[in-house]
């Protein structure tokens, strides 16, 4: 993508998106939930000026979703707390590779503790972990194992599957750091590793000592898969949101460690860091045997600083710092999952975005310079209004692609988008020199 589209898209549809000007976000203190008990301070939508119609169509697009919780925290309080058919707030349900990101966590608070090194060869906890030939086997870093590197075939023949942690399954394909693949196999054994450093019991035991009781997050793992409430994912993604501290008092410490976890590892797959999906970077990789690159961001329609802990059948902990969100989803299967990530993704955040839909002090400069879009969102037709001068007016999509355009002679003009699929676009505002006079960020719904 170009670097001016690459602008247009990154400022006009994901900062126009914000949740409140940036200045506001900045003096709001982040409000942390005490340790121990239920209590969870709440904020209202009206009183965040999030729409109620998208917010109502957002709750029942995750019911038909098979979501069984939607929870979405604003400055860590509880905006949203929805919970489907016989699932509460007590009920406990599995992570999946979501739990990847935990492991993470838990191998920089063991790092930062100075137990472990990311340079260590993984035999050193493991001893003969793999059916690689010794010298191979050295090779193999903690470092790639939390960045999918290993080299290790993550298609073995059968019996053995992606998710297999015998040594015979853990078989040599390539030298560590030449191939990213997303191999759950060899991600489990971190969690042998963790053990073995710490001296721990088991995995759930030092999980619980080492951060469970510091922020108050409660589960269990078992078979590899962490467990637990809604409201304890919500817990993991605000100390994610915290950069590692809660309520004033620092647990990973390790800034060097954390800051290497929430950005790009290496350069085969730029959307994923220590096992952490990243939004926003030129392109991705998926879960799978093709090894393709696809150009774009991972979710074209959430803030381009997202990261996210994703798990089969969509099981989600988004963290957006931008905006101070944090965003949970249990459930079955919502759209075409690849163990991860999945099309539920964007059209969850399409949704989301729309319910976000305060006033940003760039769209209050254009209204009052008299340009505005309605409604918003958009069924069919969008009315636009701008003054004298505006000759040319544009709906351009999550790519930045012209999908409509119209030419402007009246103080009004009716842009059609039926047909249009639906999510966020930008409408701009050209002079008949191609100059952006304004744009403004707006929904196209069915």
């Amino acid at each position: 993508m170009p670097t001016p589209l690459r602008i247009f898209v990154g400022c006009c549809l994901l900062s126009a998106a914000l949740v409140a000007p940036a200045a506001l976000a900045q003096t709001a203190p982040l409000y942390f939930p005490p340790t121990a008990g239920t209590a969870w301070a709440t904020a209202s939508p009206a009183s965040l000026g999030w729409c109620q119609t998208p917010l109502d169509s957002l709750l029942a697009f995750a019911g038909r979703k098979h979501s069984q919780s939607l929870l979405i925290l604003q400055d860590g309080k509880l905006v949203v707390e929805q919970y489907y058919g016989r699932y509460t707030a007590d009920s406990v349900h599995y992570w999946a590779s979501a739990g990847k990101s935990l492991t993470a966590t838990l191998v920089g608070l063991a790092r930062q503790d100075g137990i472990l090194a990311l340079s260590d060869s993984s035999s050193r906890y493991l001893g003969r972990w793999t059916s690689a030939p010794r010298p191979q086997q050295r090779q193999i870093q903690l470092l790639h194992q939390l960045t999918m590197t290993t080299g290790l075939d993550d298609t073995p023949p059968a019996p053995c599957t992606n998710e297999s942690t015998t040594p015979t399954c853990l078989r040599y394909q390539a030298p560590p750091a030449t191939r990213w693949a997303y191999h759950t196999g060899a991600y489990r054994t971190l969690q042998g590793v963790l053990v073995q450093a710490s001296g721990a019991a088991s995995i759930t035991q030092y999980t619980t000592q080492r951060l469970g009781n510091r922020i108050g997050l409660s589960g269990f793992w078992y078979q590899d898969v962490f467990y637990s409430r809604a409201r304890d994912m919500a817990r993991f993604g605000l100390f994610i949101l915290a950069r590692g501290q809660w309520n004033g008092t620092p647990v990973l410490t390790d800034t060097a460690y954390f800051r290497a976890m929430t950005t790009p590892s290496q350069a085969l797959n730029r959307s994923y860091g220590y096992l952490w999906w990243l939004n926003g970077q030129a392109s991705y990789r998926l879960p799978g045997p093709q090894q393709t690159t696809f150009s774009g961001p991972l979710i074209p329609t959430a803030p381009a600083d997202l990261i996210a802990a994703l798990g089969k059948n969509d099981q989600k902990i988004y963290v957006v710092p931008s905006r101070r969100l944090v965003v949970v989803r249990q459930g079955a299967a919502a759209g075409s999952s690849l163990l991860a990530a999945s099309s539920f993704d964007t059209e969850l955040w399409t949704r989301i975005m729309a319910v976000l839909c305060r006033p940003t002090a760039s769209a209050a400069a254009a209204e009052a310079a008299g340009f505005a879009a309605f409604p918003n969102p958009a069924h069919g037709a969008l009315q636009l209004r701008q003054p004298a001068g505006a000759a040319t007016a544009v709906l351009r999509d999550a790519l930045g692609r012209v999908v409509r355009q119209s030419a402007l002679s009246a103080p009004e003009t009716t842009l059609p988008v039926a047909g249009l699929a639906p999510g966020l676009y930008a409408v701009q505002w050209l002079s008949a020199s191609g100059r952006v006079l304004a744009s403004r960020r707006v929904m196209a719904v069915e």
